[in-house]
């Protein structure tokens, strides 16, 4: 399935993407994931993500592409990223990323997600305290969207929201002010994990 997706990431545009040159401009974060990825003779091989920002990563395989190469990279919870290769290492490479903004702001959402999922177990809106917020609206960002929504519960770690829309459990929204990702669809709506937790202070701003 990774290798389908690859090739269909490929030969997909996006509009306007932009070559990330100069990804040292953004700070890297060490990451951990397993993935693969493609080179030009569209030859699929094996490597791990070592550390990333949303300027470019730094890839462990013993499959180097060539500088100046353009490639396609899969990694669990970030898609496929495409890229052109700026340098080989003894035990890998690293590639810039040549994305849309909206890709970037897509990929930092993921990358916050990343570093603080340690924070989260897959039960973890459950471990906090949540606080009832009965008759409280707030507004839901699906991608370009915003709607008006009312806030079932909240916590440091997440919330439920009240809303007939169903954005894909995995995917990143803004709720208030909050980044935050889709973990469950209920009956009356979406629970949602924030990427990092919040303040009882960083809560009155994000939902006052």
């Amino acid at each position: 399935m990774q290798s389908s997706i690859l090739r269909d990431t490929l030969h997909q545009t996006d509009a306007q993407p932009t070559a990330m040159t100069d990804p040292r401009r953004h700070r890297r974060l060490p990451v951990s994931l397993a993935g693969r990825f493609m080179r030009e003779d569209r030859n699929e091989f094996t490597c791990e993500l070592k550390n990333i920002s949303v300027g470019g990563a730094l890839v462990s395989s013993p499959h180097a592409p060539e500088i100046g190469e353009r490639v396609i990279a899969y990694f669990k919870h970030l898609g496929g990223i495409e890229g052109v290769v700026t340098r080989r290492t003894p035990n890998g490479f690293a590639f810039a990323f040549k994305v849309t903004e909206y890709k970037r702001e897509k990929l930092a959402a993921q990358i916050m997600w990343l570093i603080n999922r340690a924070d989260f177990p897959e039960d973890a809106g459950r471990l906090h305290e949540r606080m009832g917020t009965h008759g409280r609206r707030t507004t839901l960002k699906v991608d370009d969207v915003i709607i008006d929504v009312e806030l079932l519960d909240l916590s440091a770690s997440g919330a439920s929201i009240g809303t007939p829309a169903r954005p894909p459990i995995g995917s990143f929204v803004m709720v208030g002010k909050t980044r935050a990702i889709v973990r469950r669809h209920h009956a009356r709506g979406i629970g949602l994990q924030f990427l990092a937790l919040l303040s009882p202070e960083a809560l009155r701003e994000s939902f006052s």
